[in-house]
């Protein structure tokens, strides 16, 4: 029988559920317990695609093509998996699939409600996952903060599944904060408290918790919190600040976590091996020099809109001693300060978005690194604007624009996908997921990736205009990677320049602690030469 480990959090958001949640998917795989991880999100969207990066930060695409949230890509990169739709459940998808059977007429003679029909259909996907994966544990994040009045019923659904399981099948694990009065220096667990209280008005004791805080937590504070929120001593688990989130599943580890949850569960597991892991962080702690990468976006503001950037550059790094610093340039101060907003770093980065604002910084910073031989790395979004500083600088065409910005550009260099026109729904409706290309021999992505057919994942509606495809080519920026049937232009490069690539698709979600992307590990190198 499967295991079901779910992990709520209390007091307030931001707190790492996802972190703690890939740690535990890590530290279990690397005892050889087969695992996956499931998010779930208790907000009425489908999915997470049409949601501001302000709000939520990235959005992560799975390989089959799912839009979801970023903890889902903290999953992949623990457990260096590839998941997929079973692994993400909203409040959107329930009700959704819920109402389209009332439609049909499933529930004929019966009044739909939240208990027992929305419950059910949530354990059927908390199920769905192991069938899906064939995993022995599944371990589940519940989203938002237990009191939400939205994840009422999750909470239910656990519930059910605590009473319907063996006692030993399910386990409960709420990641609490404990704040420090800035007055007295005390750490306070009335919010824990509190918050443990929330949980079991819902019918939930938690088995463990995990308490977040920036310092050690002392043992009078443990005894404290097991006494009060009736768990045993060795269940309270610390979790202190870190200088890096791949540090978490060490310190679970120290904290025994992996240890009393298996106890909990009945399951026998081998020692766990993190060699890999433990040089890793090792690499990330103690690196060798350091390079200035800058990244020019829209969104700089919060840099959880960039998480999978920012993560897929530390995995190159690491694997090269190095320590990338990230300089972060709104694409609206290049707009007015023009060359001294780049200046002083080794490489430009500019990744995807969406939208008119500070595009044309994007443009002037794309044609100043192939200028001055900067290396430049241009993702989706980073790859049109590339294409329109060419064209504009280039080939002299002015007015060249993406129809994006310009549907009269007299010069469409980028323009709506073939199957694009005509669509007028926002969700889920871009070319999504994993599609397969073909590489050009004797290019910098051929030399990077030393192979000439691969898999890259997309998020996108516009593309390079294949009926420019020649004079590009002619003028220097050449296409190095092409759809297999040599319609779609998925990467281009400039000729002569030390690294100046552009891909339409985004390897920074394949990317993974032990086995960095080729891509970033080409470009962090490239900087530093």
């Amino acid at each position: 029988m499967p295991k079901y480990v779910f992990v709520t959090g209390g007091v307030v958001s931001g707190l790492g559920k996802g972190v703690l949640t890939a740690s535990l998917g890590c530290l279990l795989q690397a005892r050889g317990v087969k695992v996956t991880l499931q998010k779930v999100d208790p907000y009425l969207n489908v999915d997470a695609g049409t949601m501001n990066p302000y709000e939520h930060g990235e959005v992560f695409v799975t390989r089959d093509g799912l839009e979801t949230d970023l903890d889902i890509g903290h999953y992949e990169r623990f457990l260096g998996q590839d998941l997929g739709a079973a692994n993400y459940l909203t409040t959107g998808q329930v009700y959704w699939d819920v109402i389209t059977r009332e439609r049909n007429g499933d529930y004929l003679g019966h009044t739909v409600q939240v208990i027992l029909h929305i419950t059910d259909e949530i354990k059927r996907r908390i199920r769905g996952a192991v069938d899906a994966t064939g995993a022995d544990v599944v371990v589940v994040e519940v989203g938002g903060t237990v009191g939400d009045i939205e994840g009422l019923p999750y909470l239910e659904a656990i519930r059910q599944l605590r009473d319907e399981l063996p006692r030993s099948d399910v386990a409960v694990i709420h990641l609490s904060y404990l704040p420090i009065l800035s007055t007295t220096q005390e750490l306070k667990t009335k919010p824990t408290q509190h918050s443990v209280k929330e949980l079991r008005t819902a019918g939930i004791q938690p088995d463990f918790i995990v308490a977040r805080c920036p310092i050690e937590v002392p043992d009078s504070l443990r005894d404290k919190i097991a006494l009060f929120c009736d768990v045993p001593h060795e269940h309270v688990i610390a979790s202190p600040d870190l200088p890096t989130i791949y540090g978490v599943p060490l310190v679970m580890r120290e904290e025994g976590l992996d240890e009393k949850l298996l106890a909990r569960l009945g399951l026998a597991a081998g020692e766990w091996d993190l060699t890999a892991w433990e040089a890793f962080v090792d690499r990330l702690r103690s690196p060798e020099r350091t390079v200035r990468i800058g990244i020019v976006g829209k969104y700089v503001e919060l840099r959880d809109a960039y998480l999978s950037i920012l993560e897929a550059l530390h995995h190159a790094g690491a694997a090269l001693a190095t320590r990338v610093e990230v300089g972060w340039i709104p694409s609206g101060q290049v707009e007015r300060d023009r060359e001294r907003a780049l200046a002083g770093y080794a490489g430009l980065l500019i990744p995807g978005g969406f939208g008119e604002r500070g595009v044309e910084g994007k443009v002037f910073a794309a044609g100043y690194a192939r200028r001055a031989g900067i290396p430049y790395f241009g993702i989706c979004l980073g790859m049109q604007v590339a294409t329109i500083a060419f064209a504009r600088e280039a080939l002299g065409w002015e007015k060249a624009n993406s129809t994006e910005f310009d549907p009269h550009a007299p010069y469409p260099v980028i323009g709506l996908l073939p199957d694009q026109g005509t669509v007028t729904a926002k969700g889920g409706t871009m070319r999504l997921g994993e599609y397969a290309m073909r590489i050009v021999p004797g290019t910098l992505l051929h030399d990077a990736y030393g192979t000439t057919e691969v898999g890259e994942r997309h998020r996108h509606r516009y593309e390079f205009n294949p009926h420019y495809r020649d004079a590009f080519a002619a003028a220097g920026l050449r296409p190095c990677a092409l759809s297999p049937d040599g319609r779609l232009v998925e990467a281009v490069e400039a000729v002569g320049h030390p690294w100046y690539v552009g891909v339409q698709y985004h390897p920074e979600f394949r990317s993974r602690p032990l086995a960095p992307h080729p891509l970033f590990l080409g470009f962090v190198r490239a900087c530093l030469a």
